[in-house]
Order: C-alpha cells, then structure tokens, then sequence
C-alpha cells in the first residue's frame, strides 16, 4: 500500500445481458498509499499519544469494543448487476468480518444501511477525486469508532482502498472503506468473493499496514511477528520465501494480497498493534 502499492486488476464483463459484473482478478489490488515521510510521521506521532488500556478500565469492554458499520450501496440502477447488493450479502459480510476479527476480540454490528442510485459515483469514485468527497459527505454516519463502507464498481481495476486511523482527526469525512460490490460473500469476482476484501480494508481502518510493506528490510510493517516479504503474494503460494531470514512469506494473512480462500489470519503482534491504535485514534476498547 506504500509508494505504488495500487495494482491493477483485469476486470471482464458477462457476456449474459443483464448478469452481474464478473470480475477476472489475477491479484488483489489495494489502492491505499502512504508516503515513507508520512508513514515516519504517522508512527511518531501514534508512539507519542499512545494510548494503553487502562485508561479504559471503568469501560464495559465488550460495548466498547463493538464497531458499528454503516454500509452505502451505490449503484447505477436498481439491479445487482448495477450494483444493487441485497440485504443479505451485506448480512454475510457482517458474518465474514466478524469471522476475521473474531482473535482480536472485536464485534461488527450492523448500524445501518443507505442505497444511492449515481452512476458517476459508482463508476468514477477514486480516493482523491472530487467525486469521493462529494460521496463521502453525503453519507458518512457516527464518529471515529464508526466504520463506514462504501461499495462501488470501480473501473479502474480496485478491489478497494481505506484511511487509516490517524488520519481521522483531520479529515474525518473521508474516514471509511471503499470497496468492489462484488467482492461480497457470493460476489462474482472470482477467489475474491468471499468477503475478505473488507477484512483487509479493515485491517488498514485499524491501523494495520500490508506485510509486505518495506520489503526485505526496515522496520517493515511494524509487527516484529509478521514474516519479512519481498512484494505481495497472490494466489495461494504455499513455501513461498521471498526474504531471507524470518521465515516463508505471511500468505495466510489477512494483510497479504493472496487469494481469499488462503486468507485466514492476523498474527497476535498485529492485533496488539491495531488495540493500541483502536484505543489512541478510535476511542475503541478490545
């Protein structure tokens, strides 16, 4: 996600009049960034206000740490094939996030759900153009424990991108998760349909940056627990070692680039590491 970290995906269309949009993806593509100049300021900034869990400790932790999530379906009509997700795949990627975050001690309860019919918004949002903010102002819901989802169809190749904790304080509007409509639960973006698009989104929405962040040398992502990685896996590479020393490539996390089936883990550094950014930007207790 820093520097270049936006890869394209190759899209293709239904050949069946009316169906949905069948997406042919050859990696998961995140179009967060971050320069290295922020990322340094960012890290200063959260060691400086970190927050530790005492001072929730009057706190009813389990309140404290469910995060409500306001989902706004944009489309282009009224048809899924535009767009137009029904309540339950929404309800199953609830599910699939719950399922997710589940080691970390953290609930996602449903809050509420918008549904906008604007073909530009739909097709042309980007996480600088005009068009975001527009969106953005005009349905984003609650505070900064609030997460907010937008699903688009993107055109230009995204499986999604998100703002990071830290960035909440001075723009709070744009706080949320833009992600791909058909990467739902049963979705029809093929091995990238199982909901964990938005597990990821989430994981930077926590605080948590990609595994292979750094690469091969650096502090990396921040997590001593997390394996070194030379770039983004895809697929399912089982063995794959692209860095000497640490051990095989972090595949299996949730913070890689592999398929959604091979999804399946935070490690327990990165959800200390997304606690304390969850308790310092967030006001969320876990």
């Amino acid at each position: 996600m820093f520097g270049s970290a936006f890869i394209a995906l190759f899209l293709g269309v239904s050949s069946v009049l009316g169906s949905p949009l069948v997406s042919n993806v050859t990696i998961r593509g995140c179009g967060t960034s971050i320069s290295d100049e922020k990322l340094i300021a960012a890290e200063e900034h959260f060691n400086a206000n970190y927050i530790g869990k005492e001072a929730f400790a009057h706190v009813d932790a389990v309140a404290a740490a469910t995060i409500p999530v306001y989902f706004h379906v944009i489309s282009k009509d009224k048809t899924l094939a535009g767009g137009n997700i029904p309540d339950s795949q929404i309800a199953d990627q609830i599910t699939a996030l719950n399922q997710g975050y589940s080691s970390a001690g953290l609930t996602f309860s449903l809050a509420g759900t918008t549904r906008t019919t604007n073909t530009q918004w739909f097709t042309s949002v980007t996480d600088t153009s005009p068009l975001q903010t527009a969106m953005k102002k005009a349905l984003r819901t609650g505070g900064a424990n609030a997460l907010n989802v937008y699903t688009v169809g993107f055109t230009n190749g995204l499986l999604g991108y998100s703002t990071f904790p830290s960035d909440y304080s001075s723009n709070p509007t744009d706080d949320g998760c833009v992600i791909l409509y058909s990467s739902l639960p049963g979705g029809s973006t093929d091995s990238y349909n199982e909901g964990k698009t938005l597990t990821h989104e989430a994981g930077h929405w926590v605080g948590l940056y990609h595994t292979f962040q750094g690469g091969c040398s650096g502090s990396g992502d921040q997590v001593s627990d997390t394996p070194p990685e030379a770039s983004p896996a895809s697929g399912c590479p089982t063995g794959r070692d692209t860095c000497s020393g640490g051990g095989v490539d972090p595949i299996h996390n949730y913070m890689d680039y592999s398929i959604d089936s091979c999804m399946n883990q935070f490690t327990p550094g990165q959800i200390t590491r997304l606690k304390g950014q969850l308790r310092t930007y967030r006001g969320i207790s876990a």
